[in-house]
């Protein structure tokens, strides 16, 4: 751990979970336990309150396909298909994650959720390429990214997502730095903790985000939300 850290700009250290070949019961045990803080600081309600705000005026007869990027064990589309279910939107929800255990345990995790499905797949793939959605979903997922990787990714997407891509990532900040070593004390899983604290020097300020979004000519809709996320809504 570095105690006297700059958040001047990006970080280019690369998280253990980078590597899609770990699987077994430490990538599920990590899963696990970053579901649990994420919904102890409210994180994932970022996500779902983003999706709110973009089918605020969709009519809810009209059938939806919406897909969660690097979707992990599946918890955000959960939560999105229970909040489909409550108030009657008509969801189809697709999860893809690169890494073929964190799909198999997504799936394990939803068999009472008829409207998902998931599939192992590359962002930056052919394959990707050619589906076509209603809305994108990228939670706590772009800070994997270089920022040519996310420009050129945004570009493309944008051209086969018909309402929004809404993303929900980590504020880049000194504060959050500390804040979450200080949390990692309490955090029994070493993986968490290392790419923790590099998730947050890999994440975002604000000038960032307005800085791709005029790369992909977009109107930037950036809010800050608790505990240090950015809600970034692209909007067609």
């Amino acid at each position: 751990m570095d105690f006297f850290i700059s958040t001047k700009q990006r970080t280019d250290k690369e998280e253990l979970m980078d590597d899609f070949s770990i699987g077994g019961d430490l990538l599920r045990d990590t899963l696990d336990k970053l579901e649990n803080i994420n919904r102890w600081l409210g994180g994932n309600l970022v996500t779902v309150n983003s999706l709110k705000k973009v089918l605020k005026h969709h009519p809810k007869e009209k059938p939806l396909v919406i897909a969660d990027i690097g979707c992990g064990h599946g918890d955000i589309l959960r939560d999105v298909a229970k909040f489909g279910r409550k108030n009657g939107y008509k969801f189809t929800l697709i999860g893809v994650d690169a890494n073929p255990t964190a799909i198999a345990y997504a799936n394990e995790l939803s068999t009472e959720y008829k409207e998902l499905s998931f599939i192992t797949e590359d962002i930056f793939s052919d394959a990707f390429k050619n589906r076509k959605f209603d809305v994108v979903l990228a939670t706590l997922f772009f800070h994997h990214f270089k920022e040519p990787q996310l420009v050129s990714f945004l570009k493309d997407t944008l051209k086969h997502t018909k309402k929004a891509i809404i993303v929900n990532d980590l504020h880049r900040h000194k504060l959050a730095y500390y804040l979450f070593m200080l949390l990692s004390i309490f955090i029994k899983n070493e993986m968490i903790v290392n790419d923790g604290l590099i998730s947050v020097l890999r994440g975002f300020k604000r000038q960032d985000l307005k800085r791709i979004s005029e790369k992909i000519n977009v109107k930037p809709q950036i809010s800050w939300k608790w505990a240090f996320r950015f809600q970034w809504i692209i909007q067609k």
